[in-house]
């Protein structure tokens, strides 16, 4: 699920971008200066449906727009450019089109929102470790590019550290020159943060991290992002020594906080589990007891209902009874009548 949401998160970046700038040049014939105001994709696509017909802008507009833009005076500035906008008319059937195609590309910035949402449940369950340290968005691009969160946790820290990188390392290989410092974990924000010279050594420093937390990620049996955090915290200190020199805590004592850490967080975790399980095994004897009864009384109302039943064919066995007695002495009584007679 990782793998499939991180491409799908990836192709809908690229749509989406596609989209607006087809907006922007359509709408763009109408209210050239929106462009200028609004730099934002989904925030254009929004004011463009918004908006509409430039012409129909009036001060009772300028609440939506402050509205959409979260800004009182970049709203007010929509609504002077409106009036003094160079741009041409444009009719009613064009303007249909540019809305509808807004509510398209407005609709997928949501859906994407609410796919990143999804990453982030999926990888706080799946690597919690490996997205405390370097973010749910790069780490499922490890796993994505590895193929799995297993084959990830198989890969030296040497590997990880050019993952993604493979066109330039068999390039510098075949030609004899530098060899790539670093992949996919450029995209974190600890490369980005160190300096020129510190890049390559705060990349492979990143990289070891990154292979502690996904074999923990991978072999652990309750997932806590509580390595995750220590790990993130020694990528810290180690960017702070490149840059001040302060000295950083030893490896063991940090592992020493975390295995207890992680020890109290699984018993809590165990401890949460259980109370749950005996809220249901008391639920479910709850049910059993309650069907019991329930059974109980439909035999008795069963019983109560078949007694009537009962009564009912006994008294029309004795009637039949009586009848059949009746029968001979009616038939009887004219013979003796003749007799006499």
């Amino acid at each position: 699920m990782i793998i499939q949401s991180i491409a799908l998160l990836d192709q809908l970046d690229k749509d989406i971008n596609t989209f607006s700038m087809r907006v922007r040049e359509w709408y763009g014939y109408h209210f050239p200066e929106l462009i200028k105001i609004v730099s934002d994709n989904s925030m254009y696509c929004r004011l463009a449906r918004l908006i509409g017909n430039r012409k129909e802008l009036t001060e009772e507009s300028l609440e939506g727009l402050e509205e959409v833009v979260m800004d009182a005076a970049k709203a007010r500035t929509i609504l002077d450019a409106s009036r003094s906008s160079m741009g041409m008319d444009i009719s009613p059937i064009d303007l249909i089109n540019i809305e509808r195609f807004s509510d398209r590309v407005v609709s997928l910035a949501g859906y994407r929102l609410e796919l990143q949402e999804y990453l982030r449940s999926k990888m706080s369950q799946v690597a919690p470790n490996l997205a405390a340290l370097i973010g749910e968005v790069v780490g499922a691009r490890l796993i994505s590019h590895a193929g799995s969160l297993t084959n990830l946790a198989k890969y030296p820290a040497s590997t990880v550290q050019i993952l993604g990188a493979e066109k330039a390392l068999f390039r510098a290989l075949k030609t004899r020159g530098n060899t790539p410092k670093y992949g996919l974990i450029f995209h974190s924000t600890f490369i980005g943060r160190a300096g020129a010279k510190n890049k390559g050594r705060i990349s492979r420093y990143l990289a070891n991290k990154c292979t502690i937390a996904s074999r923990i990620d991978c072999f652990s049996e309750l997932p806590t992002s509580v390595f995750g955090d220590k790990l993130r915290e020694q990528v810290e200190e180690r960017l702070s020594f490149y840059e001040t020199g302060a000295v950083p805590r030893k490896n063991v004592d940090v592992m020493k906080e975390a295995v207890q850490e992680a020890t109290d967080v699984a018993a809590e975790i165990k401890r949460k589990l259980d109370k749950k399980e005996k809220k249901r095994r008391k639920r479910e004897k709850l049910q059993q007891q309650a069907n019991g009864d329930t059974n109980g009384d439909a035999e008795v109302c069963m019983d109560a209902g078949d007694t009537p039943v009962v009564k009912k064919k006994k008294k029309k066995q004795a009637e039949e009874a009586v009848q059949a007695e009746e029968a001979p002495v009616a038939e009887e009584t004219p013979g003796e009548e003749e007799k006499e007679a």
